[in-house]
């Protein structure tokens, strides 16, 4: 079911918008929005458990693994369908959740077209993931996710160690990020990512296909960070039983396999986005 992105609803939005189209496809159920072309989410109002993209499955697979149990306090960074706001709400009922989502018209489109559950505690706020996190209050959440692209790529102030040092100063001594990162083979940007997280954290592991952590093709992989050490046993058990082929690989190893990675840095202008992806037509969902 194909539509165009609305107009603004005031200044304020007009300035936020970040979108050239946005675009709603049913498939079976489920519902994908893409956006300028390229797959952003999969939402299936019918049935929130239900998770098509692979990269989503794992950042769920990562909450159940390693967050504490009962309801918990999430930020999100981007927003687009809100299918693991959706998911969390589902599986963690009463949990409380912000989404950073700069593009106001974008969101105004998913909740007209795919409108949130009744009850639900999530609350969308029209900033950029940078300025959204300086002001949140330090140890007010127990996971943040990072799941924010811009013509398929994600931000290059996103990856920055400058940033992930903020993200540990909302998180605490024992929150949890969780990156949704992409990158080809080689892996070159991701081990940036994840050399200034350890820097910036501590702790930290890559959780995606077996064919990407072989670096075998471009895909996503889920960066896992904390202050606290990781429990990975538990980890590597919940995705060796997940329904993809999925593995987990240490930070230590990633730095072993890419020895030249440094952190993406602010200060000095080495901070890049994530490489190009492929053409958005050949993607599909898992």
């Amino acid at each position: 079911m194909p539509t165009t992105l609305p107009a603004a609803a005031d200044d304020r939005a007009r300035s936020l918008l970040t979108v050239v189209d946005v675009r709603f496809e049913e498939d079976g159920g489920a519902v994908t929005v893409l956006v300028d072309g390229f797959p952003q989410s999969a939402v299936d109002l019918a049935d929130p458990a239900a998770l098509h993209f692979e990269y989503v499955q794992h950042l769920a697979l990562a909450v159940d693994a390693l967050a504490p149990a009962g309801r918990l306090r999430v930020t999100h960074v981007g927003g687009a369908g809100l299918t693991l706001a959706r998911w969390l709400h589902h599986t963690r009922p009463g949990s409380t959740q912000v989404v950073l989502e700069p593009d106001a018209a974008l969101t105004e489109s998913v909740r007209r077209e795919l409108p949130l559950p009744r009850g639900h505690r999530i609350r969308v706020r029209p900033v950029r993931g940078e300025d959204g996190v300086a002001a949140l209050r330090d140890a007010s959440a127990d996971v943040v996710v990072l799941d924010a692209f811009a013509e398929g790529r994600v931000p290059a102030g996103l990856g920055t160690v400058e940033w992930l040092t903020d993200v540990r100063r909302v998180l605490g001594d024992t929150g949890l990020l969780l990156a949704n990162l992409t990158d080809e083979p080689g892996m070159r940007y991701v081990a940036r990512v994840v050399a200034g997280a350890r820097e910036a954290f501590g702790h930290t592991a890559l959780v995606g296909l077996h064919e990407v952590l072989k670096g075998r093709r471009f895909g996503n992989l889920v960066l896992v960070a904390s202050a606290s050490p990781l429990d990975l046993y538990t980890l590597r058990r919940a995705a060796a039983s997940a329904a993809l082929p999925t593995g987990v690989l240490p930070g230590a190893d990633v730095a072993r396999r890419v020895p030249s990675a440094r952190p993406l840095r602010a200060s000095d202008a080495t901070a890049a986005a994530s490489p190009e992806p492929p053409d958005p037509g050949s993607w599909r969902r898992r």
